[in-house]
């Protein structure tokens, strides 16, 4: 290789490091290129990129990152898968142990996931997570669960408060319907009192007109 293209192998390798927040590195001494074309294949359908560069040249890559985590993985032939933004590392830890089972050669040294250091052993444990969708369903279900239970605590109250208020109003329609019913009533007896009173009146003048009369008489006499 030109030392020009060395260069730009380096720069460019220095750029994805620098972007880059989950990588994942694996020995892949002994794959055949076959399996390594056929797992660079199944890395990009899950949003990785799977480099193969010579150390000598990664190394000088890592140290312009400042990429300490990669400098400590970086023993024999390295590989790794650089996961895109829109990358699922379920996937793409999955796809690496599947691998590392079937081929009996690839071998996972570690990496970094959001810009944490992981070993091995947690690359495998990630790779028996679900799918990322059915992850964030289930992540969500749990955060939703506690929050529908609270709701559910409050509205049961506001259930029987909103039954006893139409209860309460039924009752009230009630009374103000028998209310209305006796209301001619009233009104009936209220009329009859009156009519008494305006009689009475009228009798006593009579009365007062024939005792004056009868006085006049005896004065008379």
């Amino acid at each position: 290789m030109k030392k020009e293209d060395k260069e730009r192998v380096v720069a460019e390798l220095t750029e994805r490091l620098r972007s880059t927040a989950t990588l994942l590195v694996a020995d892949y001494r002994g794959l055949t290129m076959p399996q390594i074309d056929e797992l660079r294949s199944k890395l990009i359908e899950h949003g990785a990129r799977f480099a193969v560069v010579k150390n000598t040249l990664t190394k000088r890559a890592a140290e312009a990152a400042g990429s300490d985590t990669l400098l400590a993985l970086l023993e024999g032939p390295t590989a790794i898968a650089f996961l895109e933004s829109d990358g699922d590392p379920v996937a793409v830890a999955k796809a690496l142990v599947d691998a590392a089972r079937d081929t009996r050669v690839l071998e996972i040294r570690g990496g970094m996931l959001e810009g944490r250091p992981i070993e091995a052993a947690e690359i495998e444990s990630l790779a028996k997570l679900p799918p990322l969708d059915i992850l964030r369903s289930q992540v969500l279900a749990t955060v939703i669960a506690p929050i529908t239970g609270i709701v559910a605590l409050f509205t049961a109250p506001l259930r029987d408060l909103y039954g006893l208020i139409d209860a309460r109003i039924e009752q009230l329609q009630e009374q103000g319907d028998t209310s209305a019913a006796s209301a001619p009533e009233a009104e009936a007896e209220a009329a009859a009192e009156s009519e008494a009173e305006a009689v009475t009146p009228t009798e006593n003048p009579p009365d007062s007109d024939a005792s004056s009369e009868s006085e006049q008489e005896q004065e008379e006499q």
